[in-house]
């Protein structure tokens, strides 16, 4: 039984002339590092549930990644992030939107999904129910880091007027897609969305099928332009042409990616995973972090696009 784990750290503007090999080697050691966790784990038969909880927490916890720590600051200085979970094996499914202060909104949305009886909380009822919990609460200095809040006062300076959504060209969204030694799959997104964003902006890494998706034939996490995966619904399209039009996973991919924005370039991307264990990772930009450990495969961390 073939059984593994894809991630990603988000896509969008990314040339390797502009990373330096400092940085470069920072993502290639988490990625890398989240990749051989979650492989060890997968290998002693944990689910592909508690696998792509703990990678994205992982990224999470990384300033690297807009998610978590990481997450980009909207036009009123504030961290709002989004997440979603999904088992496919059951489809039992959670999320939270525009939650602040949250350390892992990931193991929030999972949380919602397994002590509650509905699927998605946002703003200051999600943060009330992480507090009845007991889910870890941290106060704004934890999510600060110069380089977001850098990216925030560029684009408050060029806006003139309007609001210039993740001006460099840069999605951070963090994901995870298993599967795991019973066959079952299981998809998670956490993202702090789009720098800039305005009037509690939620984008799809909240919304089921439009940024993740799982079901008994395939996980799907997207990354990039939330706003058209959310047009096409594109994590729920990917597994419908596969279910209906008897596409491969990596046709049906690839057929989602090349919807959006009607064909436009430099949108985002996606990683997928289905029941065999075939793993399709395509993208529109010029890069995208992104990683495999299939059990039948050798392990590999990407970032650019050749």
């Amino acid at each position: 039984m073939n059984y593994g784990l894809v991630i990603h750290g988000g896509a969008g503007t990314i040339l390797q002339s502009k990373l330096s090999t400092e940085l470069e080697q920072e993502y290639h050691s988490l990625l890398g590092a989240i990749l051989q966790e979650g492989h060890t784990s997968l290998s002693k038969s944990k689910s592909a549930l508690d696998v792509v909880k703990q990678a994205v927490r992982r990224m999470e916890d990384s300033p690297l990644f807009n998610a978590g720590k990481g997450a980009v600051f909207t036009h009123e200085k504030k961290n709002e992030m989004d997440a979603t979970i999904i088992d496919g094996s059951t489809g039992g499914c959670g999320a939270v939107a525009m939650v602040t202060n949250i350390r892992n909104p990931i193991s929030l949305a999972r949380a919602v999904m397994e002590r509650t009886s509905h699927i998605l909380l946002g703003g200051e009822g999600a943060k009330k129910f992480a507090e009845e919990i007991g889910h870890t609460i941290e106060q704004d200095d934890y999510f600060y880091t110069d380089r977001r809040w850098l990216q925030l006062q560029a684009a408050l300076e060029n806006e003139n007027g309007t609001a210039i959504l993740d001006h460099n060209g840069k999605h951070g969204t963090v994901g995870a897609v298993a599967l795991d030694m019973n066959g079952h799959l299981a998809a998670a997104t956490s993202s702090g969305g789009m720098t800039n964003k305005r009037y509690n902006r939620i984008g799809d890494s909240s919304l089921i099928g439009c940024g993740t998706y799982a079901n008994t034939s395939c996980a799907v996490s997207t990354t990039g332009i939330g706003e058209e995966f959310m047009r096409n619904v594109s994590a729920y399209d990917l597994s419908a042409l596969m279910m209906y039009k008897n596409m491969s996973l990596q046709e049906s991919a690839d057929e989602v990616v090349r919807k959006l924005g009607n064909g436009k370039e430099n949108i985002g991307g996606l990683i997928a995973i289905d029941d065999n264990g075939n793993i399709a990772m395509p993208f529109n930009t010029t890069g995208m972090y992104r990683g495999y450990y299939i059990s039948n495969k050798q392990p590999a961390v990407l970032i650019y696009k050749d």
